[in-house]
């Protein structure tokens, strides 16, 4: 399964890098594809890191403004002119989505994604990783959102909240149907 994660760039305290380094292991020893924004800087280079060194693919997405922090030993490396095409292509490429701790990059792809499902105009399993209840503040606001009827679907159908990695690999292999 080629899995898109939305994830951080930034070094981050190891309450987040450990759990993203027990997600990477599992997407590499589940034989899958890690689809992410292609930098070899901070959260991101754990991920790849991870998921390269328990044997799984990585495809990156870079931008154009981004080229020189693009990881060189990726399997993949595409290269897109803008953030907009770069969102476009990393979805195009995955089958399923996970969105990891991040700042507002992440957020922007989150939402990008979410209201892309949510008209339809696809149908992959989105993940949202609540690392260290990093989405908490989130998940409340959504619910609000869904009990007051501003989604069009059911939040269930919208986007499921894993605790930890294994939580959210189990959902994908699942929902998305691919192995």
């Amino acid at each position: 399964m080629n899995i898109c994660v939305f994830l951080s760039a930034a070094d981050l305290d190891e309450r987040y890098t450990a759990p993203a380094r027990e997600f990477a292991e599992l997407i590499g020893k589940g034989g899958h594809t890690l689809v992410w924004g292609g930098s070899d800087v901070g959260l991101m280079k754990v991920v790849a890191d991870g998921v390269q060194a328990a044997g799984g693919r990585l495809v990156g997405v870079s931008v154009e403004f981004l080229r020189g922090k693009a990881r060189a030993g990726a399997d993949e490396m595409i290269v897109a002119a803008d953030l907009a095409e770069r969102k476009a292509q990393l979805l195009a490429r995955s089958d399923a989505v996970v969105i990891m701790v991040g700042g507002t990059g992440t957020l922007d792809e989150a939402t990008e994604i979410l209201e892309l499902k949510k008209h339809g105009l696809h149908t992959k399993p989105v993940v949202l990783l609540n690392t260290a209840g990093f989405y908490d503040g989130l998940r409340e606001q959504f619910l609000r959102m869904d009990a007051e009827g501003f989604l069009p679907l059911p939040l269930t159908e919208l986007v499921f909240f894993a605790e930890d990695g294994a939580g959210a690999l189990a959902y994908l292999e699942e929902t998305a149907g691919i192995r």
